[in-house]
């Protein structure tokens, strides 16, 4: 079974083979580390953390790299605003990063280079591109020329007069043409900085990947992913200072996840309409997000919304109750995922909503099944789950979570259905009747069977 991966350079779905034999080098653009993240800054983390668990049942060697970029612009603004040092900010906001996506199941990535520590390789880049005429120095920044490569534009398929157009381009004196962006700018002595060729300064965004990807995965690699609003400028010029400094191609396969929407606009920091992570896991645990951005395919917009969080709740919820079914059934049984539905929906470019209509067609067959049959069916659904990285808590501490603050204690709930046996024992059914409908009063469910009473929070 070949793995097929939607190019965004070719504009079509291709199969994936890698540049070294069994051995994958694949990258995803980071957070900027000056606030918290926002569910839209969370998709790509679960779309390519999904493709990096489906890439480790492929490979012998996959390298995982997200970047994190601890110098710009955003950052120092923040620093100012709050009155503390940049590191102070950045370390905050690094940590908190990790912690938001390791709710969500996030394995964390192999390797995670931060911008400030790769500042030589940034210069060293910069040089390269002065030497062979692709930038040039101006009024202290050192600048890429659009016009000295002759494909700019091929990612996202614009011409130069295109991009002018509307684009985040920034148009300056010193700039040659509009389009050129800037490799190296000038800081302050109160700013960060660092000495180089062209006076103290810091690198460009653009820049910052370009180099931590040649430093730490080599000159070409597999994969490069993230949003799709990173195609262009950030892509693009990523692309332009990679190939004009060392030629080759950069990055083989080039994979962009759709936009998050609230109400048909973009989930985005800039127009105020985005939740982030860590306040939605007040409210939701984090494997019912993460099960909410898996449910569309990571190509389509997904319009994020109360109503998509409680159909992932209330499916997960029906997922753990088939699974609190058969806790008891040991598994000792390997699982040939090269002939299971689920994984061949995930090797045809990652199709996250059809792996998880298999999980249910698994679910329905385990209701009807016979106990030989059960082991191999429970075996079947968590593999499935472990490669979409949910169904990996033990199922009846899902259903009895903790729920909120004022919630009704699981040791009050075992003494009250200790009560309700005790007054069905004793004939008195209006007690035991009064004491199942308190509890779901209190959003506790109730469920009697002949190995006793289960009970889950509604």
């Amino acid at each position: 079974m070949s793995l097929k991966i939607y190019n965004t350079m070719s504009g079509q779905k291709e199969d994936f083979e890698t540049l070294v034999p069994d051995t994958v080098t694949m990258y995803v653009c980071g957070p900027t580390v000056y606030n918290l993240a926002h569910i839209g800054n969370a998709r790509p983390v679960v779309v390519f953390d999904t493709l990096f668990r489906l890439l480790q049942t492929r490979y012998a060697k996959v390298t995982y790299a997200r970047n994190i970029t601890d110098v710009d612009d955003k950052i120092i603004a923040a620093a100012k605003e709050s009155g503390r040092s940049i590191e102070t900010v950045t370390d905050e906001y690094t940590a908190k990063y990790r912690e938001d996506m390791a709710q969500l199941n996030a394995l964390p990535p192999t390797l995670e280079p931060h911008a400030t520590h790769n500042i030589d390789a940034m210069i060293d880049l910069t040089s390269t591109l002065v030497e062979k005429g692709h930038a040039y120095e101006s009024e202290g920044h050192v600048l890429f020329s659009v016009e000295s490569m002759e494909d700019y534009g091929k990612l996202s398929r614009r011409s130069l007069d295109d991009m002018l157009a509307g684009a985040r381009v920034e148009v300056a004196d010193y700039k040659r043409h509009p389009g050129d962006f800037v490799l190296w700018k000038p800081a302050d002595e109160a700013d960060p900085g660092w000495d180089s060729p062209w006076g103290r300064g810091r690198p460009g965004w653009h820049l910052e990947c370009s180099a931590m990807i040649r430093a730490h995965l080599g000159e070409t690699i597999d994969i490069h992913g993230g949003g799709r609003d990173l195609i262009f400028p950030h892509h693009e010029n990523e692309i332009a200072q990679s190939r004009c400094a060392h030629g080759g191609d950069y990055v083989r396969y080039w994979m962009h996840n759709a936009y998050l929407d609230i109400d048909g606009e973009k989930m985005s920091k800039s127009l105020g309409n985005f939740r982030t992570v860590r306040d939605l896991l007040q409210s939701y645990r984090g494997e019912v997000l993460r099960f909410a951005l898996l449910s569309a395919h990571y190509r389509s917009p997904l319009n994020f919304s109360p109503e998509l969080l409680e159909q992932a709740q209330a499916t997960l919820d029906s997922l753990y109750h088939t699974l609190r079914e058969v806790q008891d059934i040991d598994l000792d049984v390997d699982v040939p995922l090269a002939d299971e539905p689920f994984y061949g929906a995930l090797n045809d470019d990652l199709n996250t909503p059809v792996a998880i209509a298999e999980i249910h067609s698994l679910a329905k067959q385990l209701h009807k099944a016979s106990e030989d049959e059960k082991r191999l069916l429970k075996a079947r659904i968590l593999a499935a789950g472990n490669l979409l990285g949910i169904l990996e808590q033990d199922p009846q501490e899902w259903l009895q979570g903790a729920g909120a603050d004022d919630a009704i204690a699981a040791d009050a709930i075992e003494a009250l259905i200790q009560e309700r046996a005790a007054a069905k024992a004793n004939r008195d059914f209006a007690r035991a009747d009064q004491i199942r409908d308190d509890l779901l009063g209190n959003g506790v469910v109730l469920e009697d069977s002949r190995e006793g009473t289960k009970w889950q929070r509604s």
